[in-house]
């Protein structure tokens, strides 16, 4: 796989510029176009996937948030689902709530939601977004329980972090986002 090296040149001097050399873009890993709009299609629908919940919970828009309970009115939307965690870890999600987890899960879901929706910062976005869905999952967590879930063990959480963690490893964000601009700018590390 060929790197593509970049120069900074200016005022006849060279300048050092940390990425030289080492950033590699998506069309070198995903070489067929419709792949990578693929992947830019998943990416979009996932990013929208935390943002929406956010705007929805800090807003009271009424698809899972009443006005009413809407952070801004007082709501309080990591509390609220914590309080009802069921389960193994139902104690542990229950001793550790409080507006600061509030504050944390409203962070995630808009820096999350942001970060995929643009296409930079990838790597952060998916390691953070893998652990609040496995919170999630562990408050929500399946396996024993009858009658309420599809899967005994897997959901939606399970194919929203490794969609997640896919769109990271294949720089997703090249392709309908600023993920190149990026790139050039922090290289190939946990900031991409």
């Amino acid at each position: 796989m060929a790197t593509i090296h970049h120069e900074t040149v200016t005022h006849r001097r060279h300048i050092i510029h940390p990425t030289d050399g080492v950033v590699t873009f998506q069309e070198e890993i995903v070489r067929p176009v419709w792949a990578r709009r693929l992947l830019a299609g998943l990416r979009i629908v996932l990013g929208f996937t935390f943002l929406w919940p956010f705007l929805d919970k800090l807003f009271g828009l009424g698809y899972m948030t009443p006005a009413a309970k809407a952070w801004i009115h007082g709501g309080t939307p990591a509390q609220g689902f914590m309080s009802h965690a069921e389960g193994p870890f139902a104690g542990f999600f229950k001793s550790i709530s409080g507006p600061w987890a509030d504050w944390f899960f409203m962070a995630g879901l808009l820096g999350i939601g942001i970060a995929v929706l643009a296409g930079a910062g990838l790597k952060v976005a998916a390691w953070a977004g893998a652990l609040l869905l496995a919170l999630m999952y562990l408050a929500e967590f399946p396996l024993g329980t009858t009658g309420t879930y599809t899967n005994p063990l897997f959901d939606s959480h399970w194919i929203e972090a490794f969609g997640l963690a896919v769109l990271a490893a294949t720089y997703a964000g090249d392709t309908w986002g600023v993920g190149k601009w990026w790139g050039r700018k922090v290289g190939n590390g946990i900031l991409r």
